[in-house]
């Protein structure tokens, strides 16, 4: 198989995609406005980049996901449960909603959600909101193309300065 027309390492691969979770459709993009990723580094969940092998321009796939190749199973520690007191009294709580959470030590950030509050304390969910979900995508490719070397070294890839916030090292985005 050429490799130089399919979904292969090192490719920046554009996707037209629907993302349904429980029958409802989570998550969409066409063609005037493709997913773009940078395959074989781990840009997108493993188990769709696993699916999207070997498939070419024009190709279509329905993909099923399973929780351990996609966002996780639900793990139940990652519930946690923090004094009300050490956020803002302007800071508006609302369940769902995302914050990002810092580490002292690694200076890690993590993303969580607030799954419940009250006077008292708030309860943050640091699990994906996908986890343990059964994802299905219907996919197109719309577009193949080699990656440059500024992306291959950086692992992902470039569409100007605003694709990475401008964190790309002294070379700037390319």
């Amino acid at each position: 198989m050429n490799q130089e027309n399919t979904v292969s390492a090192n490719k920046v691969v554009s996707l037209a995609y629907s993302l349904w979770v429980d029958e409802m459709l989570e998550d969409a993009s066409d063609a005037s406005a493709p997913l773009e990723y940078l395959h074989g580094h781990q840009n997108i969940i493993p188990g769709l980049e696993k699916a999207l092998e070997g498939l070419s321009v024009g190709d279509k796939k329905t993909v099923i996901v399973q929780p351990e190749d996609g966002y996780g199973e639900v793990i139940d520690e990652s519930l946690v449960t923090l004094e009300r007191s050490i956020f803002p009294d302007e800071f508006e709580l609302e369940i769902g909603s995302s914050l990002h959470l810092r580490e002292d030590e690694s200076g890690e950030v993590f993303e969580a959600y607030i799954q419940s509050y009250d006077d008292q304390s708030v309860t943050l969910d640091l699990n994906h909101p996908l986890a343990g979900k059964e994802l299905k995508f219907e996919v197109e490719v719309v577009g193949i193309r080699d990656a440059s070397a500024h992306e291959l070294e950086a692992g992902h890839i470039h569409t100007g300065c605003s694709s990475c916030g401008g964190h790309c090292g002294e070379a700037g985005c390319q």
